[in-house]
């Protein structure tokens, strides 16, 4: 349960609709230093004060989709998140100069959706659906 002076505190930092906006999305009031962006959209913030934040969950996504997953956090940052590396994508020069000119754009897990990878089948099928078989009558006999 938040406390009433951490609420206050919070509107008064991130401002009302912010405010509201995260207790429907994630259930919690968050405030903190924005740290970058990726080419989705998402914001990734960090709060280091550890009278505010639980030690472990003081850096976050907010997401720029409504329906969101996972899979849509890229890889840098994913480390970042979870501790991986200590130096944000965006501050880390490792990762400024590590990216090769031959790396594809991250792309979210698409299962489920109409970009779901099919795999083309190019073997006869086991069974066939039957199909009668019948002869045209002849008319009447004369």
């Amino acid at each position: 349960m938040v406390s009433l002076q951490r609420t206050i505190r919070s509107i008064r930092r991130v401002g009302l609709r912010e405010w509201w906006r995260q207790m429907q999305y994630i259930g919690d009031a968050k405030s903190g230093r924005f740290v970058g962006k990726d080419q989705f959209g998402n914001r990734y913030y960090e709060n280091l004060n550890p009278e505010e934040e639980v030690p472990g969950r003081h850096r976050w996504v907010d997401y720029a989709q409504h329906d969101y997953n996972a899979t849509q956090v890229p890889a840098e940052w994913h480390s970042w998140i979870h501790h991986i590396r200590k130096d944000a994508p965006t501050e880390d020069r490792v990762m400024q100069n590590l990216s090769p000119p031959w790396k594809a754009p991250w792309v979210e897990n698409l299962t489920g959706t109409r970009g779901a990878y099919r795999a083309y089948n190019t073997v006869r099928p086991k069974y066939e659906a039957w199909e009668p078989k019948s002869t045209p009558r002849g008319g009447p006999s004369a």
